[in-house]
């Protein structure tokens, strides 16, 4: 596979670190004698049963404080929505409204073509002569006539008054309206807000009682954490004590060789209690390494007669051959000399036969009669 050179996954990094810190933990507590002979550490049990119940303790009360939120947060929530709603129902209804008073079916343009009466109104039956629908040539009316003034005058003057008191009476109730909706829309707010004051004061309490919690969770750590710290301290101590009062009254740091006999292999040692050799080992040792190093300068001078034979041998190998190669060489030379000497005599005879031939063979030229001639006959 190629090296890249990628760098390596943080995640990836930290997880084998974990671990490695795990692994290393965990050989120092089997490998620990005292608790590997005397049994399980129930202090370390119970240390993570509190560190447990403490981490349980945290999480339900970070749990209740996310839930003191999303509550508040629902809330106003359902606020700005009632708001929105309220909005677009006042909005829908003055929508309406004003279809209901300015937007009629008889005020459009295109009402004409859809009035059902529409045939009746272009031929009215005749009431009076002042009728619009009859001219001068009916002979019902004559200009300058004007007998239903008054009655118009009059309608005229009650349609303005109608018109002015409905324009009124919209305007009034317009302003009660929106005082109403203003008034809705401020309570709406005073609502919101002491709803917003009154969730801050919990969301305080609430911060306040969880800081109180996580000081004492704190102080309540520290102070178990320095207890523990006492008590490895006081069993460091006990047992470094019992370690050098163990090693003072053992026969570690004795010189007495017998401590390392084995007993079941009398030709073995205990290496944890050999305090080295004696003298007689020591001697016989030296003895076998004497012995060994006349053995090695023996073998090392036979060692050299048979280089210095195969020397010569090979010297005299290398001058045979020298002499070969010279042999050869003069061989060589020699058959070279007479395949020269035959080369020579070869082409001496060789221009001779071409003298000849050009001489005394080649000497008549074919003329175009010979030529025609031989055409004609190899037809």
């Amino acid at each position: 596979m190629y090296k890249l050179g990628l760098p390596a996954d943080p995640k990836e990094v930290a997880a084998i670190e974990a671990r490695r810190n795990r692994e290393k933990e965990r050989q120092s507590r089997f490998f620990n004698v005292r608790n590997r002979v005397m049994g399980v550490d129930v202090e370390a049990l119970n240390n993570q049963v509190e560190e447990k119940k403490l981490r349980e303790a945290t999480e339900q009360s970070k749990d209740a404080a996310y839930a003191t939120k999303q509550v508040q947060y629902d809330l106003v929530a359902q606020m700005l929505e009632k708001e929105e709603a309220e909005r677009a129902r006042r909005l829908a209804k003055k929508i309406q409204d004003f279809r209901k008073q300015k937007q009629q079916l008889k005020n459009r343009r295109e009402f004409d073509p859809w009035d059902p009466d529409r045939l009746q109104r272009e031929f009215p039956v005749y009431f009076n002569d002042s009728d619009p629908f009859y001219g001068p040539a009916s002979m019902q009316c004559f200009f300058g006539e004007d007998l239903d003034r008054t009655t118009y005058l009059r309608m005229q003057q009650e349609q303005f008054r109608y018109s002015l008191e409905r324009q009124l009476q919209e305007q009034q109730q317009a302003r009660v309206d929106e005082k109403c909706a203003d008034m809705l829309n401020d309570q709406l707010h005073l609502a919101m807000d002491m709803r917003a004051a009154h969730l801050a004061r919990l969301e305080e309490s609430c911060r306040v009682a969880m800081t109180f919690a996580m000081a004492n969770a704190n102080k309540a750590q520290a102070a178990e954490l320095a207890e523990r710290q006492r008590l490895e301290h006081q069993r460091q101590q006990e047992a470094n004590l019992m370690e050098i009062q163990n090693q003072v009254t053992s026969d570690f740091l004795t010189e007495n060789p017998q401590v390392a006999q084995n007993s079941m292999a009398p030709h073995r040692v205990l290496p944890y209690c050999w305090k080295g050799m004696t003298p007689e080992q020591r001697a016989a040792i030296r003895e076998v390494q004497e012995a060994q190093c006349h053995e090695k300068e023996a073998q090392h001078q036979a060692e050299q007669a048979l280089d210095t034979e195969w020397e010569s041998q090979t010297m005299h190998l290398a001058q045979a051959a020298q002499e070969l190669e010279e042999q050869e060489r003069e061989l060589c030379a020699e058959f070279r000399r007479g395949l020269g000497s035959f080369n020579q005599q070869l082409a001496k005879e060789q221009k001779a036969q071409q003298n000849y031939l050009n001489s005394i063979i080649y000497t008549n030229q074919p003329t175009a009669q010979y030529h025609l001639q031989f055409n004609t006959s190899s037809r």
